[in-house]
């Protein structure tokens, strides 16, 4: 195998890492004023992620780094041609990290109401953004010659672009809902697992619609095989779900993301950004590649660091496996609004 296929893989993996784990962040975010009834649940929530949402952030680093480094001209038009959606992303994601560290900050009501909607909204753009930006992707936007995005933004909003945007919307809250439901106890954890149904519903008939689109449109049999898998696992997620069975509903959604990403970048393969205007000014792994040389260094340094970084972020879920429920958090730090990673780090060593 061709390093420059490896490397397509390899950033193909990244990317499934950061939608399967840091999409059940974004979707507890975005589910933060529906399913929080007050103060504790709200501090019961941002506990729920609290010990893992940086972590799971580093993923799309690391993506966005790899693409840079194996790829520099897939880089070069995807961040020069969707700028304006990747700095929404990205100010969404500074706006809602600063939710996490700045909301115990104030003892106010309105302080931390600020910062919820911060979160808030930090969670259901990128949320959003994201499938959009990736239905563009795999499906082809105008390139010309010179390997140069010719449309713009209102480009990138078109019908299919948008469904993609709602997809990995409605699998992300579904998500979030089912790793609330696993990681809370009480009247939250039964809330949760009732609206991770009604997501579930809602996601599937859309994911549906937008597999066969992009099946149709560009995919092969790989990519046809991932899409029947992911939409049969999240039928057994929502299945499990009833069943009350919230880790193996939780492991059904991270399957469904994980393969129909998979799928998306089975669909795309061997090109890297299909061209609208002419095929022939697509980027490929080939055209878009860095040097031999180049993909060697990173390839060795991959195999070096990568079971460090896996074995650490392995690690600190396991630390933090365990249930939290309102009693975890004590009266004066849900009056307060502090952090309440003295309730969780109290609640994983009991």
């Amino acid at each position: 195998m061709e390093l420059t296929t490896v490397w397509f893989a390899l950033i193909a993996i990244l990317w499934i890492g950061y939608f399967t784990l840091e999409g059940f962040d974004f979707g507890v975010g975005m589910l933060l004023p529906v399913l929080a009834k007050d103060e504790k649940e709200r501090r019961v929530m941002y506990n729920a992620v609290g010990p893992t949402w940086d972590g799971n952030e580093v993923w799309v680093l690391v993506a966005g780094g790899a693409t840079f480094a194996a790829f520099p001209e897939w880089y070069a038009t995807l961040f020069s041609g969707f700028y304006l959606p990747l700095l929404l992303i990205l100010v969404a994601l500074i706006v809602r990290n600063l939710a996490f560290e700045y909301r115990h900050k104030g003892d106010t009501d309105s302080w931390r109401a600020r910062w919820d909607r911060a979160l808030i909204l930090g969670s259901w753009l990128p949320a959003v953004l994201w499938g959009v930006a990736f239905a563009n992707i795999v499906a082809g936007v105008p390139i010309d010659a010179t390997k140069e995005f010719t449309g713009n933004l209102f480009t990138l909003l078109n019908p299919l672009g948008l469904l993609g945007g709602l997809v990995t919307a409605t699998l992300f809250a579904t998500h979030g809902a089912f790793f609330i439901a696993l990681k809370t106890d009480g009247d939250i954890r039964h809330r949760a697992r009732a609206l991770g149904t009604r997501l579930g519903l809602l996601a599937a008939v859309l994911a549906v619609v937008f597999m066969v689109w992009i099946q149709v449109r560009t995919g092969d049999l790989s990519s046809a095989v991932a899409f029947v898998v992911a939409a049969l696992a999240l039928v057994g997620a929502l299945i499990a779900n009833q069943a009350g069975r919230e880790g193996w509903a939780f492991i059904g959604t991270f399957v469904t993301i994980a393969l129909a990403v998979g799928g998306l970048f089975l669909a795309l393969f061997p090109d890297v950004m299909p061209s609208t205007t002419d095929t022939a000014f697509s980027l490929t792994t080939t055209n878009a590649a860095a040097t031999a040389y180049t993909l060697k260094v990173m390839t060795w340094v991959a195999v070096a660091f990568t079971p460090i970084v896996l074995m650490y972020q392995g690690w600190t879920y396991w630390v933090f496996r365990k249930r939290i429920t309102t009693a975890h958090i004590p009266d004066h730090i849900a009056h307060t609004g502090h952090t309440g990673h003295a309730a969780v780090t109290e609640h994983v060593e009991s």
